[in-house]
């Protein structure tokens, strides 16, 4: 039952992630065709006449790769902040697992079968029966 919404929505994100994805391809593609140029980009600010080093490359490959590069960056200091949020998961995760723990404990001792209703008592009381009114 829980099959059907799930591939709907599966169908769902793969259709939204085509309408971006498609033309973001397109845009790149136009992007480099339009700058396709060969720069040089020196390395070494002592030098200007003799770089110590420096990259010749298409300009579409050197803003591609600022790109990749900037998305690395900003990712592991995103991954970096929520470090704090992690830790406290995994704390709360060890707490609840300890009282799941204790609970089970406490469900033994107690006699509790299969944990559902009173210590002693297995299955659910018997249903008042009430007698009609006498007249």
């Amino acid at each position: 039952m829980n099959g059907a919404p799930r591939s709907a929505r599966r169908v769902v994100r793969n259709i939204v992630a085509a309408l971006i994805l498609v033309p973001l391809a397109v845009v790149i593609i136009a992007f480099a065709v339009a700058n396709r140029q060969i720069i040089t980009v020196s390395l070494d600010p002592f030098s200007a006449e003799h770089p110590a080093a420096l990259v010749t490359l298409p300009l579409f490959g050197l803003i591609i790769a600022l790109l990749i590069v900037g998305v690395l960056i900003g990712g592991i200091a995103a991954w970096l902040k929520q470090a704090r949020w992690r830790r406290t998961a995994r704390r709360l995760e060890r707490e609840v697992g300890t009282l799941r723990t204790e609970i089970e404990g406490f469900k033994r001792t107690a006699g509790i079968a299969g944990g559902s209703g009173l210590p002693g008592q297995a299955e659910p009381p018997e249903r008042l029966q009430l007698q009609p009114p006498r007249r």
